[in-house]
């Protein structure tokens, strides 16, 4: 059967006019035995063809199993027969992992390799040529393909300008020849049609070439399109590519729609009089037996002076128990441990809990504060680890619904740290590791919405006020197209040629690749080389190196990943608990603190939770006092009901009045009771949706898993919808109200959006009460802390300064003799600590001049003109300085201070001050400044440092707002 070798996706970014999946289908559809996607000097839409192959072999036994259950053995079908599922979908074709290098002089050959050994040397080329140039581009030579290429099929691509007879006459040739006298038996010729009417004529030259360099020549269509009909969308990719409009591309136009994925009747006529080259694609794709099902379960082993995973697991879980329970671990929890480890062993997962549990170890003897969350991380094994916080007594959650025999898949931990220090962990598992054996997933960018337009409105020739209008009216990651009403609301006629080309060509946009970033923190590590699993390359951040392929392809293959993920709450909590420690002589940590502390809870019944993790916002502040939470679990319901999963499916209502004693707890069924008890009969969590599915809907495993892979990817190809049918058929199957059905539906669609499952939410709760506990006890240090871990949050310096105030915390300004880079706390002078706010809190003011000042301040500055001689800081800060009114400990006013830093104009103080012609200092005569009124100062506070210890500004406006008594009213 022939075999497409040389396939152009677009993952070789703004030319292929095709997914890698749209080619695998299209392969089965026509019978292909085996096809390979090659882009440009890379593998990363590899794995989306691999996954799809799945999908199709998943189809053709469905096919199978149904015409074997109607007693047929082919067409044709009798009439009463309905049609099978996928009924285009015959063949499952046999996808060949390759890629298609193009050297730094133009010479082009795909690489095919034959086992896994030549697969690892494909990727280490790829990596070496990423390596050396900046991200997106790759630097190769003819020297690295001698080097790395052994193991691999060849196929040769002449120039544009075919060789002569002589295949040594010309540099293409004599760099044919050195591959063919390094390689015997690997290297061919490749002859494509070029659909100019001159192919038969090339063919002959080429094959003629082939047999004076003595290799074999091989038939391909080159796709860059799975169907003809994407033509156009290849013109607008080359236009965008270019930064050109369709109408002005030329040449660089696609002159034809053939250049399309063949069958092999079409190939036969193409090819007429070459049949050979067509049966050795077979004859090639035979000897490449590597498949990307051989790259699975290359963990590290993290096997540590002789002591293998399983004991090593075993022995710090157990001493980690000891640890967290000095008064003897309770018999449930041991148990329970007992029973995950014994799963975790038989499943060898041990390495993957280990890594993540060196990750922990390391950020905290270093002092930087981490919290684990996902799908495992609630386990006692990772309580024990250090991974979590979250006791075991509190988790609800059966560990088998994570890490089961049924899935056999690593399961997923993520772990949250400072973000102003995670940079330290990421860089400990690189020099760990080393770069051959760790770097981040990649995430892919995907045209949507506001890009698709801008872009594609671009390359179609559209004004920029026209492509600002159309993109106003889309929101978020649109897909859904703009409306004919829409249009004309803002001016535009949806019956224009050109308009309607333009959104025909959006909507067909959306979802292709645009091209690679770095992702959050998704670290892969392996215990080989990472650089022979997958190519690795430079991420546009310094010192980071990534590979190509994203947490789906990850995923897919069965790779660990362990996400590195940065929280700003962590810096609060971890400065805030310093602070307690220095101030106070109270040493915390996030499992010591006390526990369900009623005044914590009285105080977020109240919504007093400006500032505290996750509850901040102003749609959690309004559920607080409806949700009236009292103990922990109600915490874990609080952060995970005012999402869009419980939103969108009309799901908040109904739990409230429950919680109230306003309604009945009722269950759809029993067993259905058991999934919904602990939240009231309302599915909240993304855990129960998909017990809904397994239970209520009657999914199999692997049709739950399927689902929630979609909730996954939803944004990017919005496929959670397809199991609609299947899902409301089945729960009407087992007796449950369509209007339940719909409603549980409609919160798996809002999941896909923003997925929230009950393991995250115990995590994240436990920081709610953390940071609660925190404001509550200690809100002078909880405002200082989050001072010095902005940007984050809901709210400015000035929303917080204005809650400590009201909290009865003593706040103090910017001060040249009392202040340091950080806000600090201070003794207040009547037993208790007042807030300093730092120099960070100046605008344009940075760090290390802050340290100059506070290094050379000795017993304190008494002019202005001190900080320029003793510091060194330049004029300019020092202004910044006096606008911040930050002089006003030592007598000087604003306006006054300002004078006096005008006045300094040299960037350093001379060596010796200036005399005049008596021997006595120059002096300029002192000025008197108008006083500032109280509405000045509060707006230079604003303009200097963002917030005002004066006064409110609406204070200074009140009068003219309040509207006068009745008796106060006259004429």
């Amino acid at each position: 059967m022939f075999a497409e070798l040389s396939i152009t996706s677009n993952f070789t970014f703004l030319t292929g006019g095709s997914h890698p999946e749209e080619y695998v289908r299209r392969a089965a559809a026509m019978g292909m035995g085996a096809l390979a996607i090659a882009d440009v000097n890379s593998v990363a839409g590899i794995v989306r063809a691999h996954v799809e192959c799945r999908e199709v072999a998943r189809l053709v036994a469905l096919r199978q199993a149904f015409d074997a259950e109607h007693g047929l053995i082919g067409p044709p079908r009798p009439a009463h027969i309905p049609a099978p599922p996928s009924a285009d979908i015959f063949t499952v074709p046999r996808l060949l992992p390759a890629a298609r290098i193009v050297l730094a002089d133009g010479f082009s050959a795909t690489l095919l390799p034959r086992d896994r050994a030549a697969w690892g040397r494909l990727c280490r080329l790829l990596t070496l040529g990423r390596r050396r140039a900046p991200k997106g581009d790759c630097l190769l030579r003819m020297e690295d393909l001698l080097e790395w290429g052994k193991g691999c099929e060849m196929l040769l691509h002449p120039p544009q300008q075919a060789p002569g007879p002589d295949g040594g006459a010309d540099g293409w040739g004599k760099q044919a020849q050195r591959l063919t006298r390094r390689f015997p038996a690997q290297v061919h010729l490749v002859l494509a049609p070029r659909y100019d009417g001159q192919d038969g004529a090339r063919f002959t030259a080429l094959s003629a070439l082939a047999k004076q360099l003595d290799i074999p020549t091989v038939a391909s269509a080159a796709p860059l399109m799975h169907h003809s009909r994407r033509r156009r969308m290849l013109d607008v990719l080359t236009a965008i590519r270019e930064g050109l409009r369709v109408d002005a591309l030329g040449r660089r136009a696609q002159p034809n729609a053939e250049q399309r994925l063949r069958s092999e009747a079409e190939m036969h006529r193409l090819f007429a009089g070459h049949e050979d080259a067509i049966a050795r694609t077979a004859e090639i794709a035979a000897r490449c037996t590597f498949s990307l099902d051989e790259l699975r379960y290359e963990y590290p082993s993290e096997i540590a002076e002789g002591e293998s995973p399983t004991d090593r697991l075993s022995r710090l879980a157990h001493e980690g128990l000891a640890d967290r329970y000095p008064e003897g671990i309770p018999p449930r929890v041991s148990r329970l441990m007992a029973h995950e480890l014994t799963l975790i062993a038989k499943l060898k997962y041990e390495p993957y809990f280990l890594t993540v549990r060196d990750v922990v170890a390391f950020a905290r003897s270093r002092g930087i504060l981490c919290q684990g969350r996902g799908s495992a991380a609630n386990s006692v094994t990772c309580y024990a680890l250090g991974v979590t916080s979250v006791s075991p007594e509190i988790g609800t959650m059966v560990f088998e619904r994570f890490v089961s025999e049924a899935r056999n898949e690593p399961p997923d931990i993520d772990v949250d740290f400072e973000h102003e220090r995670r940079e330290e962990v990421i860089q400990h598992i690189y020099n760990r590791y080393g770069r051959h054996r760790a770097g981040l997933c990649a995430t892919v960018i995907h045209y949507r919405g506001k890009r698709a337009i801008r872009e594609v409105g671009h390359a179609m020739g559209l004004s920029e006020d026209t492509i600002s209008a159309m993109s106003s009216q889309v929101w978020g990651w649109g897909g859904g197209g703009l409306r004919d009403e829409r249009l004309r609301e803002i001016g535009l006629d949806p019956r224009d040629r050109r308009l309607a080309q333009v959104l025909e060509l959006c909507d067909e946009i959306q979802g292709f690749p645009r091209h690679l970033s770095q992702h959050v923190g998704g670290f892969i590590m392996t215990e080989g080389r990472l650089d022979e699993l997958v190519p690795v390359e430079n991420a546009t951040m310094e010192d980071r190196t990534v590979i190509c392929w994203d947490k789906d392809d990850i995923d897919a293959l069965g790779i660990l990943k362990v996400d590195v993920l940065a929280l700003g709450m962590l810096t609060c909590i971890r400065k805030a608990l310093g602070l307690l420690d220095q101030h106070l002589q109270i040493d915390h940590n996030l499992a010591s603190i006390p526990a369900e502390d009623s005044r914590v809870y009285d105080m977020l019944c109240r919504a007093d939770s400006l500032g505290v993790f996750q509850v901040e916002s102003r749609a959690q502040m309004n559920f607080l006092p409806r949700m009236k939470p009292r103990s922990f679990y109600d915490l874990v319901i609080q952060v995970a009901i005012i999402r869009p999963g419980p939103i969108q499916g009309d799901m908040v209502h109904p739990f409230i009045r429950r919680r109230n004693g306003e309604e009945a707890v009722t269950f759809p069924s029993d067993e259905l009771g058991e999934v919904l008890g602990k939240t009231l009969g309302v599915p909240l969590f993304q855990e129960q949706a998909m017990q809904i599915a397994i239970i209520g809907a009657g999914f199999t495993p692997d049709e739950a898993d399927r689902l929630r892979r979609s909730l996954a990817t939803f944004k990017k190809h919005g496929n959670v919808s397809d199991f609609h049918g299947r899902f409301v058929k089945g729960m009407l199957d087992k007796g449950y109200d369509r209007d339940f059905a719909e409603r549980c539906f409609s919160q798996i669609e809002g999941f896909g959006s923003y997925g929230f499952p009950e393991s995250h939410a115990a995590s994240f709760a436990l920081l709610v009460y953390a940071s609660s506990w925190l404001k509550c006890h200690h809100p002078g240090i909880f405002a200082c802390a989050l001072l010095n871990a902005q940007p984050m949050g809901f709210y400015a310096p000035a929303q917080i300064v204005r809650d400590a105030r009201e909290h009865g915390v003593e706040v103090r300004p910017v001060c040249v003799n009392a202040s340091f880079w950080d806000n600090t706390m201070e003794p207040d002078g009547r037993g208790g600590l007042a807030l300093r706010l730092g120099f960070r809190q100046i605008k344009g003011f940075g760090e290390e001049e802050a340290g100059w000042l506070t290094a050379a301040r000795g017993n304190g500055y008494r002019a202005v003109e001190d900080i320029w001689r003793r510091a060194g800081t330049p004029p300019k800060l020092i202004v910044k300085l006096a606008e911040a009114d930050a002089f006003a400990s030592i007598g000087l006013p604003r306006r006054q201070a300002l004078w006096a830093a005008k006045a300094i104009t040299a960037d350093k103080p001379l060596p010796l001050f200036a005399n005049d012609m008596d021997g006595e200092a120059i002096y300029e005569a002192p000025v008197t400044l108008p006083e500032m009124s109280l509405g000045e100062e509060v707006v230079e506070d604003y303009v200097a440092l963002r917030l005002s210890l004066r006064a409110h500004p609406m204070a200074l406006l009140r009068h003219k707002l309040t509207p006068l008594a009745p008796s106060e009213q006259t004429g």
